[in-house]
């Protein structure tokens, strides 16, 4: 069990919580976070505490001079980014007292991170619907549209995210990739399998070729013209950025892909050119009433060939 924040949610996020060092060469914790946070201005960080908004365990303010190693964690609400708004809305599916399932559009991420806090999911969803014990049970890349399922109640929270760590979520996807010159439709469907690593501080995943497989995805063919093929798609496990990864080691690149086969300059977001991947089916047994649960996501991918 994570340990209770003593602040509230507060906009539909939650406090952030910090580990800080019980000895070293800081005098007080104040220094400390000057240091760790070494990209702020020192005062701008300061007055945060002469405000108490920096905070012990118990909810007590923290002063500037409280001293290192009188708490071992602190916690405080992130300021706020200047976010650049995503202009598409999430849709919701399903709400119950215990699950809400979402179908998300291209670009919003799942939860807040980097320069997206309000433009989330979870903060959107936690503001529409009043609700601050909303999590997310899974995740889908920013850039991934499609279905989405959140817990409503703490209490039940664990047993459906025990169905994502069982595998017992049956989940489909579509994808749409430029046609390869020497396209075979009779490979499939086939099963690709392979060994994928996150090393930290890249943010593409590593293939391990010669390591024993951790990954596998089941690939059929929807559709193909001549610009590209529609592909769908059902991962039996779960690595960051499996799909996108599988489907390029077959020559079959998603899409306005910036990460796969090859990492592309960042740019701004072209919200012409949304990644032509979409979450597009969650089938599960309900762990509480035993009933058979299928969900479906109402968009397409844009790129798809017409059928």
């Amino acid at each position: 069990m994570g340990m209770p924040s003593p602040l509230p949610v507060r906009d539909g996020v939650g406090a952030t919580r910090l580990h800080v060092p019980m000895t070293g060469a800081w005098p007080t914790v104040a220094a400390y976070m000057v240091e760790r946070f070494f990209h702020l201005e020192p005062e701008r960080l300061l007055v945060r505490f002469d405000r108490g908004e920096i905070v012990a365990r118990d909810g007590r303010p923290l002063s500037r001079d409280t001293p290192l190693g009188a708490e071992e964690f602190v916690w405080y609400y992130r300021e706020p980014p200047v976010e650049k708004e995503i202009p598409f809305a999430e849709e919701i599916l399903h709400q119950d007292q215990h699950l809400v399932v979402v179908d998300k559009p291209h670009f919003l991420p799942t939860t807040p991170g980097g320069k997206y806090l309000q433009n989330s999911a979870l903060v959107r969803l936690r503001n529409r619907l009043g609700n601050p014990d909303l999590t997310p049970i899974h995740r889908l890349d920013r850039a991934t549209a499609g279905l989405l399922m959140f817990s409503a109640r703490p209490a039940t929270r664990g047993a459906y995210q025990l169905l994502f760590e069982d595998r017992r979520v049956e989940k489909v996807y579509e994808a749409v990739s430029a046609r390869p010159a020497d396209w075979d439709p009779s490979r499939f469907p086939l099963v690709y399998r392979n060994r994928i690593e996150k090393l930290r501080g890249q943010v593409c995943v590593q293939v391990d070729e010669d390591g024993e497989p951790n990954s596998e995805t089941l690939i059929e063919v929807i559709a193909a013209d001549d610009r590209v093929v529609h592909t769908l798609l059902r991962p039996h496990s779960g690595k960051m950025h499996q799909l996108r990864v599988h489907l390029a080691a077959l020559g079959l690149g998603i899409l306005h892909d910036g990460f796969y086969p090859v990492l592309q300059p960042e740019r701004p977001d072209d919200f012409t050119r949304p990644l032509q991947l979409l979450a597009r089916e969650l089938r599960f047994t309900d762990p509480l009433s035993g009933q058979e649960r299928r969900f479906t996501t109402r968009r397409s991918l844009q790129e798809a060939p017409a059928r």
